[in-house]
């Protein structure tokens, strides 16, 4: 157990974090690796992550290396080889005397922390260092961050394997088959209800999507609404965001980075665009990836849409481009 990683994890107070962070060093999600911990918090709570670190410290991980605390997040980032940005101003929160319910307002809250948090990662995180956002907007919280790191050699993802999940799980109980049995499962565009999940080229056993669900009503009708909405449902069933789903998510995203892809599938997350399927050069977008020996992350561009399929990802290519628009001021 030689090798060993630094992860950052922001927001680490937070109910995400509580699920996220013992995983982090339970060696599955990093395999073999030592796992130094920087955990960051605002000042208002930092002290609350004492008693985080005493219960890692209590529960035997023989693969935790160093665990820290911090509200400094330019000290944290120091040599960090992973970035996990779960901290973010949230929706239904009281901010300055105003409920915080529209996108507009998150997107104006979170692109100055992003702003400083992405000059801190491109100056002081590893060279090849891998940064997962997950606070939301996480698409545009990304553009911002990655605009302002301004260092190409660092990957920028914004999360929307937690989508993923979701469209795995509800094809799986409309086909009677096993969650593990649905692969390439992509998630295009935004997270966000605009998002598009890709049932047509998903993989159910060994058979494509649209051979075996050919039910474009119960796919439009159904399927879609349920996926883009399941965030909101989460929130009014339980009163609060989802927090053990999306840690899982973010865990799932950095084992699919950690680990080549499996001949003929992808993951989900999103990345700076190339320009590949029509999406405007640097949006934030999400794509089909996939991990290759050398550890790097690149768009699968093989995939092909149909003319239903590409109507719904422009909806959201849309809003990316309108949110990256309303942050024009933060991008350098």
């Amino acid at each position: 157990m030689n090798e060993r990683v630094k992860v950052v994890v922001t927001g680490a107070a937070g109910q995400i974090a509580y699920s996220l962070i013992p995983r982090l060093v339970d060696g599955k999600t990093f395999g073999n690796k030592k796992v130094d911990l920087c955990l960051v918090e605002i000042p208002q709570v930092v002290d609350k992550l004492e008693g985080l670190v005493m219960e890692l410290e209590d529960s035997y991980f023989p693969h935790m290396g160093e665990v820290t605390y911090t509200d400094d997040f330019e000290k944290a980032s120091l040599e960090a080889d992973w970035f996990l940005l779960v901290g973010s101003i949230p929706r239904g929160i009281v901010y300055e005397g105003k409920k915080i319910e529209e996108r507009s307002d998150l997107l104006k809250i979170n692109g100055g922390i992003f702003v400083k948090q992405g000059e801190a990662i491109g100056k002081f995180g590893k060279k090849n260092a891998k940064v997962l956002v997950v606070g939301n907007p996480a698409n545009t919280n990304a553009l911002i961050g990655k605009n302002s790191a301004n260092n190409d050699s660092q990957l920028w993802m914004a999360m929307t394997m937690l989508d993923s999940s979701r469209a795995k799980s509800v094809i799986a109980k409309k086909t009677n088959n096993d969650v593990s049995d649905v692969k390439h499962m992509i998630i295009w565009g935004n997270h966000s209800p605009t998002m598009y999940p890709d049932i047509e080229n998903s993989i159910i056993g060994s058979q494509k999507g649209n051979a075996v669900i050919d039910d474009s009503k119960w796919i439009e009708d159904s399927f879609l609404p349920l996926v883009q909405q399941r965030g909101k449902a989460v929130i009014d069933a339980r009163g609060a965001s989802s927090a053990t789903s999306a840690a899982k998510a973010a865990l799932d995203t950095v084992i699919a980075c950690e680990n080549p892809t499996e001949q003929g599938d992808c993951f989900s997350a999103a990345i700076a665009s190339d320009g590949s399927y029509g999406v405007p050069e640097g949006l934030i977008c999400g794509y089909p990836l996939v991990t290759l020996e050398d550890g790097s992350v690149e768009i699968k561009r093989d995939v092909v849409l149909s003319d239903f399929a590409k109507a719904k990802f422009q909806v959201s290519i849309d809003e990316l481009n309108s949110e990256r628009e309303a942050v024009k001021h933060l991008l350098k």
